[in-house]
C-alpha cells in the first residue's frame, strides 16, 4: 500500500469515529471513550472503518489522532482528506491475492491532473 492510502486510511476523523464538524471536547471524549473501551478489551473497539477497509485500532493510535486534531493546521488536512471522494467500498485484493493497487483506490490519477503533486 502507497504510503499516500495509509496516511489515508490513519485518517485521525476514521480512528476516533467523528465527522469533521466535531467540537474539540467531542475529540476529547471520543479519544477517551475509545481507550476505556481498549483498556477492556472490547471488540467493538478493536477495528474502524475506511474507504480502504477495517484498519486495527491500537491506544497508540487513538493517543495520536487525538494530537493531530488538537492541531489546527493539521486537522485542516485531515479534514480534506477526509471528504477525499470515495469509489464505493474497498477495493477486494488482485486475483492473485496481493493488495489492490492503493494508488488507483485513491484516485491519484485525478488528483495528478488537477496539478497535486505526489510528495510535494
Amino acid at each position: 500500500m502507497s504510503d499516500a492510502a495509509e496516511r489515508w486510511a490513519r485518517n485521525p476523523l476514521y480512528v476516533l469515529e467523528l465527522p469533521i464538524s466535531a467540537t474539540r471536547a467531542e475529540i476529547e471524549r471520543a479519544g477517551q471513550k475509545w481507550l476505556a473501551m481498549l483498556e477492556l478489551d472490547l471488540a467493538a473497539a478493536r477495528l474502524y472503518a475506511t474507504p480502504l477497509g477495517p484498519r486495527a485500532r491500537t491506544p497508540e493510535l487513538v493517543r495520536e489522532a487525538m494530537a493531530e486534531l488538537r492541531e489546527p493546521d493539521k486537522r485542516a488536512l485531515h479534514e480534506l482528506w477526509w471528504l477525499a471522494p470515495e469509489d464505493g467500498p474497498a477495493p477486494a485484493p488482485d486475483d492473485d491475492g496481493s493488495p489492490p493497487d492503493a494508488d488507483a483506490a485513491l484516485g491519484l490519477d485525478a488528483l495528478t491532473a488537477a496539478g497535486w503533486r505526489r510528495g510535494a
